[in-house]
């Protein structure tokens, strides 16, 4: 067999999230009474329960960040404005005594050190494509300024990544490559690994040194994350489940009787030219409208019961026993007819049904 056929022979198989169920377990949990969703989001930054918000700018700005902490996670200012108004935001976070983070990019030194100014608990190296020799120069350009503050770096997705981010000095890893619901980079490059192989192959190499992996993309539905979670993530990085809420950034709009917020990708042609981590040659997201949700702290509540539950199903009491006593199956693709409500005129939409 030859070169360019053996490449296509020995293709590895990889799964994402709609390619496997979890197994049911043996339980004796109470999901509301005994189950704990406490994790972190990077070596020294923990969280009550395993939310990051995107730095996006249709996500993530102080609002947002006050929101999210408040509930046990953790929001990312992101770096769509000038470096003095993104370590205000933060300011504004630490003002009511919360944890934040915020996004840099890989040439953005002055930005890193107003952040810090402003007391961030966790900086994320905000860049589409993190194996690469900018990024790890960059890492350790950061450590070197401060090494008390936490660096997440990122998007990776393989363990050979991984390995070269955690020798940089990496304290937590970002995971994920065109799995996003409004990035297309798989579409225009046909590069990306499905989002759960991804989150596998990080979290094998990064449980070895205890630093803590953050999925990213991919998530549609909160069955996403519990099996995000299952296959090592220690937390899920979330954007459309958040937007279109009171405390991400924008005006709520009115069209046919229905009431919507703006988001896009940071791929997306009107954000493109402004940042270094989009200077791309083509847009590789798009830009739209989601469904006005109301306070995030409903939506937030709503993904924590989801997670409970599922955790009560698999036996586990903590994100720990959760990866421990997992078990995935595949699933052939006639199972996603059978785990839809069918048959009948939908009375009630369910309350997670605004998160799609």
């Amino acid at each position: 067999m030859g070169f360019f056929s053996r490449k296509l022979a020995e293709a590895a198989a990889a799964l994402s999230f709609d390619d496997v169920l979890l197994k049911p377990r043996y339980s004796r949990i109470i999901p509301r009474e005994r189950v704990d969703l406490s994790t972190r989001a990077s070596r020294r930054v923990g969280l009550r329960i395993p939310i990051v918000g995107s730095p996006m700018d249709t996500v993530t700005e102080a609002d947002m960040a006050i929101a999210l902490a408040e509930e046990g996670g953790i929001g990312i200012i992101h770096r769509n404005m000038p470096p003095e108004r993104e370590a205000g935001e933060v300011g504004r976070v630490k003002e009511r005594g919360l944890a934040v983070g915020a996004a840099v990019g890989v040439f953005d030194e002055e930005r890193f050190r107003l952040l810090l100014k402003a007391e961030a608990d966790l900086i994320v190296i905000d860049v589409a494509h993190g194996h690469s020799e900018n990024v790890i120069k960059s890492l350790k350009r950061y450590k070197a300024i401060d090494g008390s503050v936490d660096v997440v770096a990122g998007n990776i997705v393989d363990g050979e990544a991984a390995e070269d981010l955690i020798a940089a000095g990496a304290d937590g890893l970002r995971v994920g490559l065109g799995a996003g619901s409004i990035c297309f980079t798989r579409e225009v490059c046909g590069v990306g690994v499905p989002q759960l192989q991804a989150v596998a192959w990080v979290a094998d190499v990064a449980s070895i040194y205890g630093v803590p992996v953050i999925a990213d993309g991919g998530v549609r539905r909160i069955a996403d994350i519990v099996k995000a979670l299952a296959a090592g993530a220690d937390c899920v990085m979330l954007g459309r489940m958040l937007a279109g809420t009171d405390e991400a950034p924008g005006e709520v709009i009115e069209r046919d009787g229905m009431r919507f917020k703006r988001y896009r990708g940071m791929g997306s042609p009107d954000v493109i030219h402004r940042l270094d981590r989009y200077s791309k040659l083509v847009p590789e997201g798009v830009s739209g409208y989601v469904r006005y949700k109301g306070s995030v702290k409903g939506v937030v509540r709503l993904i924590v019961g989801g997670l409970r539950s599922g955790m009560g199903y698999l036996g586990a009491s903590n994100l720990d026993e959760l990866k421990r006593r997992s078990v995935f199956v595949k699933a052939t693709p006639s199972e996603s007819f059978e785990q839809r409500a069918r048959g009948l005129i939908v009375e009630k939409k369910p309350p997670t049904d605004i998160m799609l």
